[in-house]
């Protein structure tokens, strides 16, 4: 199990609810970030933002469509079986929300607000990746047993080819992160680094251009 794809085409590039609520202020141990946020991955969270950063300017470059599936802040009404189990979800304040300053989208980049862990679940993202012609989308951000792997089995569900770029992906708790990474490269996606991943996307671009003869 766990064999490369070998079909790229055009990809798309999702993060996945990297928000301060997320991260916390500032890099810091997860004992101290979940008393900011209860929802923080802390320094695991800082960490990756770098890698994100690196994938975001290749897929500009390579002129490919960058989407940010986001927690919307949460109302009375719309918590959910997760506000159930979580209740403390409910109490983010404002800031929270916001997206980490960088890595955050520009004009011109998808913003899909999400109300549950799979970011194809009751929006749109389906849709606009279709519209943009997609075929393979690089998933990143957080949870890696969460939203993450919800999007992930979504996507390779729907017939898209899955890419994993593993530093741009963080949860709180590193034995989950590690034994998801395997389960997903096992059966849903291509895990792979993120140096692999832009190489990856590069060779996609250049060949794409060929065939339309730029």
């Amino acid at each position: 199990m766990g064999t490369r794809s070998n079909k790229p085409g055009k990809a798309a590039l999702l993060i996945i609810d990297v928000q301060y609520r997320s991260v916390s202020s500032t890099s810091m141990p997860i004992e101290e970030a979940i008393k900011e946020y209860p929802t923080s991955c802390g320094e695991h969270g800082w960490n990756a933002v770098p890698h994100i950063q690196s994938l975001i300017a290749a897929f500009r470059a390579a002129g490919m469509p960058v989407m940010y599936p986001h927690v919307a802040p949460k109302k009375a009404y719309d918590g959910g079986r997760w506000a159930d189990k979580a209740p403390a979800v409910m109490t983010i304040p404002p800031r929270g929300y916001d997206f980490v300053e960088e890595v955050a989208p520009i004009e011109g980049d998808i913003l899909v607000p999400k109300a549950h862990p799979s970011a194809f679940f009751g929006t749109p993202l389906v849709s606009y990746l279709v519209d943009n012609g997609v075929s393979t989308v690089y998933v990143t951000g957080t949870t890696t047993s969460g939203c993450v792997r919800a999007t992930v089995v979504d996507a390779t569900s729907m017939g898209f080819r899955v890419i994993v770029p593993q530093e741009a992906v963080f949860d709180r708790s590193q034995t989950s992160h590690a034994v998801n990474l395997f389960d997903m490269n096992s059966k849903y996606a291509d895990v792979m680094p993120v140096s692999e991943a832009i190489e990856l996307l590069r060779q996609s671009a250049a060949g794409l251009n060929a065939s339309q003869g730029v």
